[in-house]
């Protein structure tokens, strides 16, 4: 397992330069299990600079589409049972992009003809 350090992270992080955001990788469709390692955001603390962050990667936003999906879970966190924590009322921002099935995509692209513009007829499949 490879891992930087603290300056060799730094250093890089400093090295690279602007670009724009690179399209995550989608999760498959029907996927079972943890997702843990796959291309995703995760945002932690006050709603303030959760969304301070979210306004800077907007381009995400092009994921929701007759393809792809957000997976977007944006909760207060809430202390674990037996474990007090001093950030109980803070903010938790999951972002990721799944696949989405063949027959959405098929609903989508069919709408999407008939009214000349990208239609998600089939949200929530």
């Amino acid at each position: 397992m490879s891992r930087l350090t603290k300056q060799e992270a730094l250093q890089h992080w400093r090295g690279l330069p602007a670009q724009p955001l690179k399209s995550p990788r989608p999760i498959p469709y029907k996927h079972s299990g943890s997702t843990y390692g796959a291309d995703g955001i995760r945002i932690e603390g006050c709603r303030e600079f959760i969304d301070s962050v979210l306004a800077q990667i907007k381009p995400l936003l092009q994921a929701e589409n007759t393809r792809t999906r957000l997976a977007l879970n944006y909760q207060q966190v809430e202390p674990r049972e037996g474990k007090p924590s001093g950030y109980a009322g803070q903010w938790v921002c999951y972002v990721k992009v799944h696949e989405r099935g063949s027959e959405a995509q098929a609903v989508n692209g069919f709408a999407s003809a008939i009214a000349g513009k990208d239609i998600i007829a089939s949200r929530g499949f």
